[in-house]
């Protein structure tokens, strides 16, 4: 599947891979596909969250509410909402295991080497994304699969990289529409976001 990627797209991947290591994590997850696409400039993505009003001036609330994210382990905000309706706070949860183990503990960060070391994996959200990416450059019959496409796709699920994007007013069908037009509201489209 890489091989169809754009040099845009293959660089978001290398720049996913980079921020998984630089914040020790165990694998590459949609969140860092996220991070890679909001560092890129001049590129179909970056273009469209421009339009979008996601200018690269104005990224930074992203990156703080997937950090505040990552504090959480993971969990979107409608996950902790949902946590909350059964008594559960996670904010004092995340304080309590922070002030026992350090601020972080929570991200699932690595602590040394293990079989892993060496190795890039991607998680299975991450992977979900690539797998989308595809089907949504299919259902457009682009030949090839750009940043654009990655960016779709991670607002195409279910996640914190989609509920983060749509908090600034990015979601699929604002993405379709600006990469697209109207054709972008189709029903193929539809068929292979989900």
């Amino acid at each position: 599947m890489f091989e169809r990627f754009t040099s845009d797209a293959r660089a978001v991947v290398r720049g996913a891979v980079e921020h998984s290591e630089r914040v020790g994590s165990r694998s590459v997850g949609a969140e860092h596909l996220l991070l890679a696409l909001l560092d890129r400039e001049a590129s179909r993505a970056s273009f469209a969250l421009a339009a979008l009003g996601l200018a690269a001036d104005r990224r930074e609330p992203v990156r703080s509410a997937l950090a505040d994210a990552r504090r959480r382990a993971g969990l979107s905000q409608a996950e902790t909402d949902a946590l909350a309706g059964l008594g559960i706070d996670v904010s004092d949860l995340v304080s309590r295991v922070e002030e026992t183990h350090g601020v972080g503990a929570m991200s699932g960060g690595r602590k040394g080497g293990g079989w892993w070391a060496g190795r890039t994996v991607f998680s299975r959200d991450a992977k979900e994304v690539l797998e989308r990416c595809l089907r949504i450059a299919v259902a457009h019959r682009d030949r090839r699969i750009g940043d654009e496409h990655l960016l779709l796709a991670l607002t195409a699920r279910p996640g914190v990289p989609s509920e983060v994007l749509a908090d600034q007013g990015v979601t699929y069908e604002t993405l379709s529409r600006v990469l697209y037009g109207a054709e972008g509201e189709g029903e193929g489209e539809a068929k292979a976001a989900s």
